[in-house]
C-alpha cells in the first residue's frame, strides 16, 4: 500500500510552533507564536464567561440555579485546597483555582483543533516561574529574609547545597511535568489519527484514545500542577520551629529572666570575693 503522506513528516509539521504575527521595533523583532494567541484567546473566553456567570449574584434571598452551581463549584475546590493548605496561605485559593482552569482548559482546547499553549516549553516554563516566585515570596514573608536564609541549613547544615539546588529543581520539575505529559499525549494522538488514517476513517480508535489522552489526562495533569504547588505554598508558609503557647512563652521570658538575675548575683560575689582578698593582702 502506498503511503499518501510521510508519517514523520505529518508529526513534526504538527509539533512545530509557528509565529502568528510580529514586527520589527528598532532592528528588534518581536513575534507571538500559536501558544501566545491561544492563551490570550483561552484568558479573554474565561474572562468572559466569568463575567457573565457572576453578573446579578444575590447576597441575601433567593438565588437563581446559576448562582448555586457556582457556589457550589467555589466551596469544593476551597475545600479541597484547604484540607491540604494552613491557614496562612488560604488567600492564595483563587489563585490556584484560576490556574488550574486556564492549564486544564489548555490541555483541552486541542480537541477544538488548536495547538494546546501547555504544548509550548516558554508557557509551562512561565507558569511554573511564576509559581516558583509566590512560593519563595510566601517563604520570605512568613519567615523573613533571615530565617529564609537560615532554612536551607536545616535539618543539618551539610544538605545545604540541596536545599539551595531545590529552589531550582521545583520549577524545573512543575515545567517538565506538564509540558512532557502533554507534548506526549499529542504526539500520541497524533500518530494515531495519521496511522489511521492511511488504513480506515480515524473513527473509533482516535475516539476512544482521545477520551484518555485529551480529555483525563488533560485534566489530571491540571490537577497535578496546582496540587504540587498547594503543598509547594504550604511548605513555605511552615515556621522553621513549631509555634510556641503563651504558657512556653511566659516560661521562656522567666528562665531568661533567673539567668540574668543569676548572672548579676555571681558577677556580684566575685567581685566581694575579690575585695575580701585584697584586705586579706
Amino acid at each position: 500500500m502506498t503511503m499518501k503522506v510521510s508519517l514523520a513528516e505529518e508529526l513534526t509539521k504538527e509539533l512545530e510552533i509557528e509565529e502568528v504575527f510580529g514586527f520589527d521595533l528598532s532592528g528588534v523583532h518581536i513575534g507571538f507564536d500559536e501558544s501566545t494567541v491561544v492563551s490570550w484567546i483561552i484568558i479573554v473566553a474565561v474572562s468572559l464567561i466569568s463575567f457573565l456567570l457572576t453578573r446579578n449574584l444575590k447576597a441575601q434571598g433567593k438565588i437563581s440555579k446559576r448562582q448555586l452551581l457556582l457556589e457550589l463549584a467555589y466551596t469544593k475546590g476551597e475545600e479541597f485546597f484547604k484540607s491540604m493548605m494552613g491557614p496562612k496561605v488560604h488567600k492564595l485559593i483563587p489563585w490556584l483555582m484560576s490556574m488550574a482552569i486556564f492549564i486544564g482548559i489548555s490541555n483541552l482546547i486541542g480537541m477544538l483543533g488548536f495547538k494546546p499553549p501547555t504544548k509550548s516549553m516558554q508557557v509551562t516554563g512561565a507558569m511554573a516561574l511564576t509559581s516558583i516566585i509566590l512560593i519563595e515570596y510566601v517563604s520570605i514573608k512568613e519567615k523573613g529574609l533571615k530565617g529564609r536564609l537560615r532554612a536551607f541549613t536545616k535539618p543539618i547544615g551539610i544538605i545545604t547545597p540541596i536545599n539551595i539546588l531545590e529552589v531550582f529543581t521545583k520549577p524545573l520539575s512543575l515545567c517538565m511535568r506538564l509540558f512532557g505529559n502533554v507534548l506526549a499525549a499529542f504526539t500520541i494522538m497524533k500518530v494515531v489519527e495519521i496511522a489511521m488514517s492511511m488504513v480506515v476513517p480515524p473513527i473509533i480508535v482516535p475516539t476512544i484514545l482521545s477520551l484518555y489522552f485529551d480529555i483525563f489526562d488533560g485534566l489530571l495533569q491540571a490537577y497535578i500542577f496546582v496540587f504540587l504547588t498547594a503543598l509547594y505554598l504550604e511548605e513555605a508558609s511552615e515556621s522553621i520551629e513549631p509555634p510556641k503557647t503563651k504558657e512556653e512563652k511566659k516560661a521562656i521570658k522567666l528562665a531568661k529572666k533567673q539567668a540574668k538575675l543569676e548572672k548579676k548575683r555571681l558577677k556580684a560575689e566575685n567581685k566581694e570575693l575579690k575585695k575580701s582578698s585584697k584586705n586579706i593582702a
